[in-house]
């Protein structure tokens, strides 16, 4: 009798990661089925226009941009200026006139890797072993009221997100993640929302981003989606700051200059 239990729980020790990844692949391949993966991989191109909340009853006007393989631009305006906030592929770098800088800067070593780790065009939860990364089935959890899939997704760099897929529609309903700011690290969380057929895939039109645990989230709702749009690789990296383009045009007419300045001084 005691052999006997000792074979099944070796049997059912050695099936379980094979079933483990099977209900992996399984609730997957729904996701992939309801986003229309198949269409998406053709996309080269992205464009979303919309809006997003800065403040009470305050809104700004906002156009997402995003280029495969990993580049992204967005862009707010707010009472006539417009930000960005843009990565292109390597680099991340950002321009934010109402807080009194005219010039675009560099992002940061902490938010450049935060927009590496997040550029991948298709998500981290497509063709994530291709990628090196490992994905753990965690359970079944209600976000708002929906049954979920709770997975944890660990990428090949190391961040963690952990992504909720409705066990209905297999679409994304919650996604979370930890990153680092000023050296702290926090959690934050995005809730997505009122998917919409574009072209045959299902999209969010609506999303609210902020801290885990927090009442206040910053919201995000869109108008329109633009695929396969001509996008130039120069919108998505930083532009030559003004002062240095001066300086630089500058310094061949000082160079020209000098002859004549050292003649002059010798006559006298």
């Amino acid at each position: 009798m005691f052999r006997k239990s000792f074979l099944a729980l070796a049997v059912l020790a050695f099936l379980a990661p094979a079933v483990h990844a099977q209900t992996v692949d399984e609730i997957l391949a729904k996701h992939y089925d309801a986003i229309g993966l198949d269409k998406l991989k053709k996309v080269q191109t992205m464009k979303a226009y919309g809006k997003m909340a800065v403040g009470p009853g305050m809104e700004a006007a906002l156009t997402m941009e995003r280029k495969r393989p990993g580049q992204s631009r967005m862009e707010f305006t707010i009472q006539g200026m417009t930000g960005v906030q843009a990565f292109d592929g390597e680099n991340g770098w950002s321009l934010m006139p109402f807080m009194g800088k005219k010039d675009p800067e560099p992002m940061s070593p902490e938010d450049a890797k935060e927009m590496r780790d997040d550029a991948d065009f298709d998500g981290g939860l497509v063709d994530w072993k291709a990628k090196g990364h490992t994905v753990e089935f965690l359970g079944k959890e209600s976000v708002e009221g929906a049954e979920t899939y709770k997975l944890k997704l660990t990428k090949k760099s190391g961040q963690v997100q952990t992504f909720y897929l409705d066990t209905e529609t297999g679409l994304i309903l919650k996604q979370e993640g930890k990153r680092t700011v000023r050296g702290n690290e926090i959690e934050g969380e995005t809730v997505l929302g009122d998917y919409k057929d574009v072209d045959g895939m299902l999209m969010p039109f609506s999303l609210e981003q902020g801290m885990k645990g927090s009442p206040q989230k910053q919201k995000m709702t869109f108008d329109k989606y633009e695929l396969n749009v001509p996008m130039e690789d120069s919108r998505f990296k930083m532009p030559a700051v003004a002062a240095a383009a001066d300086s630089a045009k500058a310094a061949p007419k000082a160079a020209a200059k000098a002859p004549e300045k050292a003649a002059a001084k010798k006559g006298k």
